[in-house]
């Protein structure tokens, strides 16, 4: 099939690309010029493993191009995906302004009869607007004499993504069901035709109407978020009470009505998704007069566990810090990315640099996104960016370990023992629990686990 991605982000440009591992012609197209001229060029705006080599390899054969211009993009399209941000505005609610940008564009270029999907992450209603959108630049085409707009037709689709960051393209590829929400037969047929090839195995296509699509984007990351949230304020009483926060998650999740995902304790989530559209769904309950009680609640003790680490910090070395330095290993709100967006780390160094601290950082990944983006506006001159994990140790007070990368999980303590001043770790993701550092000369405090330092 011929398609256009319309939004080369994270989700654009790894639906576009894994398309074209089925054979697909797919162009990608962004407004962003110097975006488009770098992929053009085979750079990859975004880490993801696996991407950049199946990117060049479709570029190479011809079936994947780049693009700023989607008038001649859409020449030979059949069908077109919306995947372009929808961040979130003041209120909470998703900004959908680029997606109707974009529908708009599409009604005022398309001269085919199109099926319209909406892979941006949207609340319910939206592909009533994205329709009502097209058809308008439609009809402004006909009042403008244009007399072939008038046979135009198209469908709208929710064709809501269930990718996480660090193995996107494996979800794609193989991914645990699809779902699509459509509202006619001939497009339902054509979504199931292009996903078929993914689902070898027998998994799910899940086909439904479409505002009940728009609504299982959110409810899926709205649990997800739930059960970490649960886990952490579990954490919290562990610590008040002596308990093992990794037993009790042990514990629970061997019910097999239960299961163990997303019940790892640690310094809170982040990222482009989960607190973005828990915001957006409470603000949808809100205007629907349904009070977010149970959603409102994750909200916040993800808000509190999030300042976890550096409160422990302070209980630990008061509240002046000044002419103290910490290490801290990883940045990027999650491993296999470098994605720092809400990550704990930001919270985390802005409140220790305000507290007169020096911090000395490292991720395998995301230390170009803190340098440019994340850490640009705070005093840097206080901010060593180190060469590797253990650079980052040298002369500092403790180590805090925020992002559980692999190469983090069996480091060389002996050589963290010789660079630290003072051996003690400051673990927000329970990485080196198995390890008994309490028992081999260091001080050690993780989430939820016995120890000295609690946080109320």
């Amino acid at each position: 099939m011929n398609i256009v991605i319309v939004g080369i982000g994270y989700v654009g440009l790894v639906t576009g690309t894994c398309f074209t591992e089925m054979g697909n012609r797919v162009i990608c197209v962004d407004s962003n010029h110097e975006k488009i001229e770098n992929l053009q060029k085979g750079e990859i705006p975004i880490y993801e493993p696996g991407l950049e080599e199946m990117v060049k390899r479709n570029m190479l054969s011809g079936d994947l191009c780049f693009s700023t211009q989607l008038a001649q993009s859409l020449v030979k399209a059949q069908i077109v995906f919306i995947a372009v941000g929808t961040p979130m505005g003041e209120n909470g609610s998703a900004d959908l302004q680029y997606v109707l940008a974009v529908a708009d564009e599409i009604g005022t270029f398309m001269n085919k009869n199109l099926i319209i999907v909406n892979k941006s992450t949207v609340p319910v209603g939206t592909a009533d607007k994205v329709r009502q959108t097209i058809q308008k630049a439609i009809q402004r085409r006909i009042d403008q004499g244009d007399e072939k707009a008038g046979n135009l037709k198209f469908d709208v689709v929710s064709n809501p993504e269930f990718l996480k960051e660090g193995s996107a393209v494996a979800d794609f590829m193989k991914p645990d069901r699809v779902v699509i929400g459509a509202d006619s037969e001939r497009s339902r047929k054509v979504m199931k035709t292009l996903y078929e090839p993914f689902m070898k195995k027998g998994n799910r296509i899940l086909s439904m109407d479409i505002r009940s699509a728009e609504m299982t984007k959110y409810a899926a990351n709205a649990m997800l978020a739930t059960r970490i949230s649960f886990i952490n304020e579990i954490s919290r009483l562990c610590d008040k009470v002596g308990a093992n926060v990794n037993k009790v998650r042990q514990g629970i999740g061997s019910d097999s009505r239960i299961g163990s995902a997303f019940l790892f304790p640690g310094c809170g989530y982040g990222g482009s998704c989960f607190p973005k559209d828990i915001r957006a769904l409470i603000k949808t309950m809100v205007d629907n007069q349904v009070e977010p009680i149970l959603l409102q609640a994750v909200e916040n003790v993800n808000t509190e566990q999030k300042k976890v680490v550096w409160k422990r910090v302070v209980q630990r070395f008061g509240n002046d810090l000044s002419g103290k330095s910490f290490a801290i290993w990883g940045l990027a709100f999650k491993p296999n990315t470098d994605d720092m967006r809400e990550a704990p780390a930001t919270i985390t160094v802005e409140e220790l640099l305000n507290r007169g601290a020096c911090v000395r950082v490292f991720d395998p990944k995301a230390m170009n996104q803190a340098k440019n983006q994340y850490f640009r506006h705070l005093d840097n001159n206080r901010i060593y960016y180190a060469f590797d994990k253990y650079d980052a140790l040298d002369d500092c007070e403790a180590l805090l370990l925020l992002t559980e990368w692999s190469c983090f999980r069996s480091p060389d303590f002996d050589e963290i023992r010789s660079r630290l001043q003072s051996p003690i770790i400051i673990d927000g993701r329970n990485q080196f629990e198995s390890y008994d550092l309490n028992q081999n000369g260091f001080e050690y405090y993780a989430i939820g686990i016995p120890g000295k330092l609690n946080i109320s």
